[in-house]
């Protein structure tokens, strides 16, 4: 299996990049309100995920990703009594730009590309990806998003998108995500799989679901487990 591999297209927000420590420090930073921020940014997260699940794209116009966060945190601030300036609205929502990789993001990487192509393959606009991206100094070959195809995942036309573009057959590209729906999609379009557990994806009081399965090809604890099973 593993010798046919010659791509691997990475989830961004969550596998590569710790969004909530990161969204945590920056709220504290731009605001002095009294808030319960990991709690707050799950909630943001999470009214995100829903917006983009549902988002219809029969108008055949891009909403971008960065305007469905913006509006998520006003209904988000509305609903929690919360009180912020449009300025420190829009600041929050662009620390979505900059967030930090995870300690065993970039070794990992930087090991996995010695063999493999590897892109990254978001949710985020194009230019929240390439600036994540460079902020985290992520040594990416290539990137791709949502915007590129016009729909979010899981929807197929992006992973059909990556593999056109990479120019090899799904069953040659490995799909890494720590969230399952992602690479269960991705999987029934015939690419091969890989799940990273990232137990403080949703912060210490978080509980994602970082069970093994053998419905995958593989299962990680980091990109740097991944690299040990993949690299020979």
């Amino acid at each position: 299996m593993r010798e046919k591999i010659k791509a691997l297209l990475f989830d961004v927000q969550g596998t590569a990049t710790d969004f909530h420590s990161t969204l945590c420090r920056e709220a504290r930073r731009i605001t002095d309100a009294d808030v319960d921020w990991p709690r707050f940014v799950n909630l943001w997260r999470a009214e995100y995920f829903a917006n983009t699940s549902e988002a219809d794209d029969s108008t055949g116009e891009w909403v971008t990703v960065h305007s469905v966060y913006r509006e998520a945190l006003r209904k988000l601030l509305a609903r929690e009594s919360i009180e912020l300036s449009d300025a420190e609205q829009e600041e929050l929502t662009t620390a979505w730009k900059f967030l930090d990789p995870w300690p065993d993001t970039v070794a990992g990487l930087t090991t996995l590309r010695q063999q493999y192509t590897i892109a990254a393959l978001s949710n985020a606009d194009v230019n929240a990806a390439v600036s994540i991206s460079r902020h985290g100094n992520l040594p990416w070959h290539a990137v791709f998003t949502a915007e590129m195809a016009g729909v979010f995942k899981p929807d197929p036309k992006i992973y059909h998108l990556a593999a056109r573009y990479l120019g090899f057959d799904t069953a040659e590209i490995m799909m890494v995500a720590s969230h399952k729906y992602d690479i269960r999609a991705a999987k029934a379009l015939g690419f091969r799989t890989a799940f990273i557990a990232r137990p403080l994806e949703f912060g210490a009081r978080g509980n994602p679901d970082v069970s093994f399965s053998d419905e995958f090809d593989i299962n990680a604890e980091d990109f740097l487990d991944l690299a040990a099973q993949l690299v020979h």
